[in-house]
C-alpha cells in the first residue's frame, strides 16, 4: 500500500511540475487536465455564446475553449493561465487554428486577472478553487455575465442550468444584479 501511495504522490508531483526553465510565477492551484472537446462545445452552447461576446477562460491550459469559441462563434476570447508553458502551447494552438487575430493568452494568476470586460467566463478548476473564485466573479463581473463550469459547482450559488455530456456535468450561472 505504501508503494502505491508513494507512486501516486510522485505521479501527481510530475503532473504539477512544469518542465525545467518553465517555472510559473506561483504554483498552479489546479493540475492541467484538458476539457474534452464535446464538453467544450457544450459549455459554449450552454453559455449562449454569440457575436459580440468576449469569452474568458480562467485556467485555460492549451487554449481549447478560447480557440473553439473563436472558431465556432467568431468571438474574441482571452485565456488566462499561470503556467508559461501552457500559454506558449495555447498561443501555438491558436495560430495553428487560424484564430490568433481573435484570441489572446495572458500569463497570470486567475485570482489577479482583470476579467471585468468578460461577457462569458468558463472554468474547469476544482470545487475549492471555484468557491474561492466566486467572490471575485461576483465582484468583478457585470450583472448578466454568464459563467459556465465543467464538473464543479459553486456551493450555495445554485446553477440556473445543468447539462450532461458523456457523463460529465456542465453548470451555468448568470451574475446577478449588485445589491
Amino acid at each position: 500500500m505504501r508503494h502505491v501511495t508513494a507512486a501516486v504522490s510522485f505521479s501527481l508531483l510530475l503532473l504539477l511540475a512544469p518542465a525545467e526553465g518553465q517555472q510559473p510565477k506561483h504554483t498552479p492551484d489546479v493540475p492541467y487536465v484538458p476539457t474534452p472537446n464535446e464538453v467544450v462545445e457544450a459549455m459554449l452552447k450552454l453559455a449562449g455564446v454569440h457575436s459580440g461576446d468576449l469569452v474568458y477562460d480562467l485556467g485555460c491550459g492549451d487554449g481549447r475553449i478560447v480557440i473553439t469559441a473563436a472558431r465556432l462563434y467568431g468571438v474574441r476570447a482571452v485565456g488566462v493561465d499561470i503556467n508559461p508553458e501552457r500559454i506558449r502551447e495555447a498561443t501555438a494552438n491558436a495560430k495553428q487554428a487560424g484564430v490568433e487575430n481573435l484570441v489572446k493568452f495572458v500569463e497570470a494568476d486567475l485570482f489577479d486577472a482583470d476579467i471585468k470586460d468578460a461577457t462569458v467566463v468558463t472554468l474547469y478548476l476544482l470545487p475549492s478553487i471555484n468557491l474561492k473564485l466566486r467572490p471575485k466573479l461576483l465582484a468583478d463581473l457585470r450583472p448578466g455575465t454568464r459563467v459556465v463550469s465543467h464538473a464543479f459547482d459553486m456551493g450555495d450559488w445554485k446553477p440556473e442550468k445543468e447539462d450532461q455530456v458523456d457523463g460529465r456535468t456542465v453548470y451555468f450561472w448568470t451574475v446577478p444584479q449588485k445589491k
